[in-house]
C-alpha cells in the first residue's frame, strides 16, 4: 500500500473517531442540560443569583480547541510542503543526472 494511502486511512479512521467523541460529547451535555422539571416553570426575580451555566470556561475550551486544531493544522502542511520539496529535489536530481 502506498505511502498517501496509508496516511489518508489513518486520517480518516482519526477524524471518524473525532466526530464520534464530538456527538456523544454533544448529546451528553444536551441531556444535562435538559429541563428536569417536566415543563414550564417561571423564574422569580429573587431565584437568580448566579448563571446557571458560566460561559467563560467554554469560550475557553472553545478558544483552545480552534489553536489547537489551527496548530495541527499547520504543522501537517509543514510535513507535507517539506515532503513535496524533498520529492521536487529528487526529480531534479534525476533531470540534471540525465543531461
Amino acid at each position: 500500500m502506498s505511502r498517501s494511502k496509508t496516511r489518508s486511512s489513518w486520517l480518516a479512521h482519526l477524524g471518524g473517531w473525532a466526530t464520534a467523541v464530538a456527538g456523544f460529547a454533544l448529546g451528553t451535555s444536551a441531556w444535562a442540560l435538559q429541563d428536569q422539571t417536566g415543563g414550564f416553570v417561571p423564574v422569580k426575580p429573587g431565584d437568580i443569583t448566579q448563571e446557571a451555566l458560566p460561559a467563560m470556561p467554554l469560550i475557553y475550551a472553545a478558544y483552545a480547541f480552534v489553536w489547537v486544531a489551527l496548530i495541527g493544522y499547520v504543522f501537517l502542511l509543514w510535513r507535507r510542503l517539506s515532503r513535496v520539496e524533498r520529492e521536487l529535489a529528487e526529480v531534479n536530481a534525476r533531470l540534471a543526472n540525465r543531461r
